[in-house]
């Protein structure tokens, strides 16, 4: 028994038709017929009930379907792993903020991995995956972005944001209650920009534009401290020490979600690429998203968990 046999009976079970499955395996259909009846023999089943007219499966074709499936999937990912294993050149993979602490591992056996030390903005990562000066990053897109640059996205990661403000009360507080602070500098927060303003339009929350710098940082404490009111924290400041005068709210009705995508070039043809794709989101959970109360821009890839894949 040879895997391409197990191929040329699945390509069968799955057409009912020997002329089309030839034609999808481009081969004779004499060979193909040759092989199938070669299977049979080795396995002593009768895969096919055929005649002149019709092509079906016999009951113990349709129980071996599953398992010879399952057979050719794990050959196709121990080729992936193999061409990722020989590649002479790392895969080259940036990051915005968000990332996960255990990718050197995880390639480990894989592929070989460089991290990129160069953090930019996320438009400005998925624009250097397009180009080719990356393989693979970890950042912000909207499938509006994906389409103009051609690349494939899945769900990694996400932050729900949520508001800074001004004394000790920690109770939740209204979607339409806060601020969100955007910067005049596009260069570098064009993704954040876009984000809290389809927010605030969605939500009803209140826009500040700032000229200062002042998304995220010591700036930024500031003016969450003059406005007074509880203030949307970027995806960038998720994690950093606060001052003792401010507090985290969470947002609710509803509650702000950002997402982080690995991206990578739909016309990829590197298998090692492809292979770290498939580690890095290898067990990736939904994260919630699917929770009506969660909000996401219209645009977003995972708005109805529909995966640009590729």
């Amino acid at each position: 028994m040879e895997l391409r046999q197990l191929r040329y009976f699945v390509a069968v079970a799955e057409e009912l038709n020997f002329g089309r499955a030839a034609q999808r395996l481009r081969i004779a259909g004499p060979s193909l017929s040759q092989q199938i009846k070669a299977l049979e023999r080795d396995l002593k089943v009768t895969l096919f009930d055929r005649d002149r007219r019709s092509v079906a499966l016999t009951s113990a074709g349709a129980a071996l379907l599953p398992d010879a499936r399952a057979l050719l999937s794990a050959a196709d990912e121990l080729r992936r792993r193999a061409g990722g294993l020989g590649t002479s050149q790392p895969v080259r993979i940036g990051y915005v903020n968000w990332c996960p602490t255990d990718w050197a591992q995880r390639a480990a056996g894989v592929a070989q991995l460089r991290v990129d030390t160069w953090v930019m903005p996320s438009h400005a990562q998925a624009a250097r995956v397009a180009e080719g000066s990356l393989d693979l990053a970890i950042c912000w897109v909207q499938n509006s972005d994906l389409d103009a640059l051609s690349l494939s996205a899945r769900l990694v990661g996400v932050d729900r944001l949520y508001a800074l403000a001004v004394g000790s009360d920690e109770s939740p507080v209204e979607a339409r209650d806060t601020v969100v602070l955007v910067d005049a500098d596009a260069a570098s927060w064009s993704s954040w920009n876009r984000y809290g303003e389809d927010f605030a339009a969605a939500c009803g929350a209140r826009v500040m534009r700032t000229d200062d710098g002042g998304v995220t940082g010591p700036t930024f404490f500031e003016h969450v401290r003059g406005l007074g009111r509880p203030v949307l924290n970027n995806p960038k400041g998720q994690n950093e020490p606060l001052p003792r005068d401010l507090v985290r709210r969470a947002v609710v009705n509803p509650s702000p979600m950002w997402t982080w995508s690995l991206v990578w070039r739909r016309n990829e043809d590197n298998a090692s690429v492809q292979a770290l794709v498939d580690e890095f989101t290898r067990g990736v959970g939904g994260f919630g998203l699917g929770d009506t109360s969660v909000w996401l821009p219209a645009d977003d890839p995972y708005q109805s968990r529909d995966e640009r894949r590729g």
